[in-house]
């Protein structure tokens, strides 16, 4: 791919996102009140887990906690309750509540803006934050999970080997207009088209500017 098509790309895929529809997460900050809150924890039950359980599991938990002050007093089985089947439930259920108590006692029941006062949370990664401070806050920052990284290196726009060299080659060249967007635009597109093994190569609108890199058997 060219670097001056990803505007022409962009354009595309998020019209092919317009039939699809939003992730959960994504979802949120959609709503006439976004809150912050419910983005955090969404987005960490969200790890290694499917939009169809992810969105139940999000309801299912703010029905009984949907402010830090509640969550962290909510006992760690009532979460793992609600959020199961997630994967690694019992992991997050702990790091949930723990997450929800530092809040609350350091940042005055505020889910920070910045990527560094997240990542100091339990079970905050750099997936989670960048997700966290473009969704709930709508600051730059730029989610890179197993989609990001995968198609944007098949592509052939960035050439990296993990999702962090993936988030650093996209700051350093992707405009910024498209930082927010992507993450959303690429885990629609990763699940419905652009699939790890054999995508769905007839069906993509972006094919023409995509240089297959990796692409050994496709549909």
């Amino acid at each position: 791919m060219k670097d001056r098509d990803i505007h022409a790309v962009m354009r595309l895929l998020k019209a092919e996102m317009a039939q699809i529809g939003l992730p959960p997460v994504s979802a949120m900050a959609e709503e006439d009140v976004v809150d912050p809150f419910r983005i955090l924890i969404s987005t960490i039950i969200s790890a290694r887990t499917k939009d169809e359980v992810t969105g139940p599991a999000s309801e299912r938990l703010f029905a009984l906690a949907d402010s830090p002050e509640t969550m962290q007093r909510l006992p760690e089985e009532e979460i793992e309750k609600a959020i199961f089947p997630a994967g690694f439930y019992r992991t997050k259920a702990k790091a949930i509540r723990r997450a929800a108590r530092e809040l609350v006692e350091r940042f005055g029941s505020r889910v920070p803006d910045t990527i560094e006062e997240l990542l100091t949370l339990p079970g905050v990664g750099r997936k989670t934050a960048n997700l966290v401070v473009t969704l709930a806050h709508n600051r730059a920052g730029i989610c890179v999970d197993t989609h990001v990284h995968r198609i944007t290196n098949r592509w052939g726009y960035v050439k990296t080997k993990t999702p962090l060299e993936t988030e650093r080659a996209l700051r350093a060249k992707l405009p910024r207009r498209h930082w927010i967007a992507i993450n959303t635009i690429l885990v629609m597109h990763g699940q419905n088209i652009c699939k790890p093994l054999s995508p769905l190569c007839s069906r993509c609108p972006v094919f023409r500017y995509c240089d297959r890199v990796g692409v050994t058997r496709s549909r």
